[in-house]
């Protein structure tokens, strides 16, 4: 998948903070943070379900991050698969100490797995900003977090960095360690039985 000139301008403009940061800057590390916050946040809030535990393991993230800055190599690949990786190793010991079940949301799937139908994107675009329309979006978020919640905690990983995060297959491939082939495999099997569950879940 090839960058757009406006992805390669914001991940240059990461990695010149990340250089930054690296040489004692306490303004740039203060800026990375927040320019990566929102991002890590959601993958973590989209994998546990839970606010709380969002917010105490994006913090686990940053202060992880702050220990090994020193050790990211900027010529060995780009900084958002390195922080992802981070993320994703501190997810996996979340779920394995908690047990929890992971949820996240794919907002590019079909919703009734065929192509040209509606995607969860369209499904939840809100064109008109009726409170009809709000309560039907929030049932339909709902409904797509129960099916989740059913999904094999591999299936979700890939998903979520997929359709969510727009990361391309080899980057998924770095961050979960698996052939790209193995990537490609999970999220189309992820998609396909996200869209079953929904339509199960529409019938009841």
């Amino acid at each position: 998948m090839e960058r757009t000139p406006e992805q390669e301008a914001a991940q240059e403009a990461v990695a010149r903070l990340v250089r930054q940061c690296m040489a004692g800057d306490s303004h740039a590390w203060q800026q990375l943070v927040s320019s990566q916050h929102r991002r890590i946040y959601a993958i973590c809030y989209r994998f546990t379900g839970s606010s709380t535990d969002a917010e105490d393991l994006t913090q686990d993230v940053f202060l992880k991050l702050y220990k090994n800055l020193a050790s990211f190599d900027t010529q060995k690949g780009s900084f958002q698969t390195w922080i992802t990786t981070l993320a994703r190793n501190l997810l996996v010991d979340h779920f394995r100490r908690t047990r929890l079940d992971r949820a996240s949301d794919s907002l590019d799937v079909s919703f009734d797995g065929e192509d040209g139908s509606p995607t969860m994107s369209d499904r939840l675009a809100d064109n008109r900003p009726s409170q009809e329309q709000h309560v039907a979006s929030m049932e339909l978020k709902s409904q797509i977090q129960c099916a989740l919640k059913q999904l094999s905690p591999e299936l979700r990983e890939a998903v979520i960095l997929r359709d969510l995060e727009d990361m391309d297959y080899k980057e998924i491939a770095q961050v979960l360690r698996i052939p790209e082939g193995t990537v490609k495999s999970r999220i189309s099997r992820g998609r396909g039985e996200l869209a079953r569950l929904l339509q199960r879940i529409e019938r009841q």
